[in-house]
């Protein structure tokens, strides 16, 4: 299949005090969040002067890449639209058909399967595409990557490096804390084709950075950012929780590694750098957050590997299974279709 473009699609977040609101109504729209949640995540926010870091690090990973491409010889341009902010996917799709692209490929900054980390993104391209016309072009979003080597090595290693900052001496009372965003659990049980994809990929993520940075210790996989209504359930136990529990039973440190992100988006700066570390400090727990992967050199590579398989007819070679599903192919129609969206 030949293509001609890449487009890095993400979440998007404001970039001045007076995005916010409108920002986290786009992301909400539908879902029944309250009004005290949204403006309670608006100040979140405002703590760090209206402005999301996620924008800046897609800029940061558009860079990387596009210097990635040119040094391997991969001559596609690359385009970058957002879910719910500037820019947004239309207007990129748009400036794509205007400048004669036909066929493109979607690598997404979300590295799970799921109805959020996956599906949705692919019904904002169909929107995308339907918005600008019947000829808009056709693009095709890259596969899954919670367990390429890419995505997984450079967790290993802030793991590693999170450890060192930790007292030696109290090695055998400290734990790991991998964490992802929770979602409402009936999303969860409908998360791929036979559902459930969603957590089973993450324990799997947790379980290959555990092996690799610390196979001494222990390990939970716990959840953060919950935001949905309180009558609907959702993942739990919320990191928070889990570190008063950790506490109670003796663990004096936890280094908490958020694979459940491919860079700091402001639920790491917030939910974790603020809030997870203020209750460690209540608790008197000792606490080092892992770095995500950002622009590490590994991350930039997968990117391009994950393009050479659809592009290299030798990229065949780099594929890899997930259950019975080719993890290259287009998902299915019944794939983390949800039974009620919260």
């Amino acid at each position: 299949m030949s293509y001609d473009a890449v487009v890095l699609v993400s979440f998007g977040g404001p970039e001045r005090p007076e995005d916010v609101m409108p920002f986290l109504q786009n992301v909400t729209r539908g879902r029944g969040v309250p009004p005290e949640r949204l403006a309670e995540v608006a100040e979140h926010y405002q703590h760090f002067g209206g402005v999301s870091p996620i924008n800046q690090q897609c800029r940061d990973l558009l860079a990387a890449v596009r210097a990635d491409f040119a040094a391997h010889g991969v001559d596609l341009p690359i385009y970058w639209g957002n879910r719910n902010w500037d820019p947004m996917l239309a207007d990129t799709v748009s400036r794509m058909r205007d400048d004669g692209v036909t066929r493109a490929l979607a690598f997404v900054t979300s590295a799970y399967g799921g109805y959020s980390s996956c599906r949705q993104y692919q019904e904002d391209i169909a929107a995308a595409r339907a918005a600008v016309g019947p000829d808009a072009p056709v693009i095709e979003k890259l596969r899954q990557f919670w367990d390429h080597p890419g995505f997984v090595e450079p967790h290993v290693d802030a793991v590693r490096a999170a450890l060192g900052q930790l007292d030696p001496a109290k090695r055998d009372t400290t734990r790991l804390v991998f964490t992802a965003h929770s979602i409402p659990s009936s999303m969860a049980a409908n998360a791929g084709p036979h559902g459930g994809r969603y957590e089973a990929q993450l324990h799997e993520t947790a379980r290959l950075v555990a092996a690799a940075a610390a196979p001494d210790l222990e390990y939970d996989l716990v959840w953060q950012s919950r935001s949905g209504p309180p009558q609907v359930p959702w993942l739990e136990p919320d990191v928070n929780d889990h570190l008063a529990t950790l506490a109670q039973g003796g663990t004096t440190g936890v280094v908490v590694s958020p694979i459940g992100f491919v860079s700091d988006h402001l639920e790491v700066v917030w939910d974790l750098d603020t809030e997870a570390l203020e209750t460690a400090k209540q608790l008197g727990l000792d606490f080092v957050r892992a770095a995500t992967p950002g622009t590490d050199p590994r991350f930039v590579t997968m990117v391009r590997e994950l393009v050479t398989e659809r592009t290299d007819p030798d990229g065949a070679q780099l594929r890899r299974r997930l259950g019975e599903l080719p993890m290259w192919d287009t998902c299915p129609t019944v794939c983390c279709v949800p039974t009620r969206r919260p």
